[in-house]
């Protein structure tokens, strides 16, 4: 199992928002031997699911991300879920804002806490 920090967004508009949960990411990575930062970039259609589609698609998003200095790898999220990605991956961490804690996103971050636990593979950081 590899030292995996997990993050996932649509990353449609890199706001600070998103440099700061990528910040965190890569400090936690930075404890972990030979720790890598994965995100999970939301497919276009992951995305249209909930809301618009977005403003760039699946390519150029995850071409941006991959400039990034924070992140090591970028794959694919094809559903709002995390589930698929973290039983692959088994990650130590997963990162997420606190935005989720309330709202729409409610029964998705229950699924990546349920997850984590059934798995005993990490744990979820979250902060503004």
């Amino acid at each position: 199992m590899e030292n995996v920090v997990y993050v996932a967004m649509s990353a449609d508009l890199i706001h600070p928002g998103h440099i700061n949960i990528l910040k965190v990411a890569r400090q936690k990575a930075n404890l972990l031997p030979q720790g890598k930062v994965v995100v999970g970039l939301l497919t276009d259609s992951a995305i249209a699911s909930y809301t618009r589609l977005p403003y760039m698609n699946f390519a150029p998003r995850k071409m941006v991300l991959e400039n990034l200095s924070f992140i090591d790898e970028v794959i694919a999220q094809n559903t709002l879920s995390y589930e698929e990605n973290i039983r692959k991956l088994k990650p130590k961490f997963v990162i997420h804002g606190d935005d989720w804690q309330t709202g729409a996103q409610v029964k998705t971050r229950q699924n990546v806490l349920d997850v984590l636990q059934e798995w005993s593979c990490g744990q979820l950081v979250e902060g503004p």
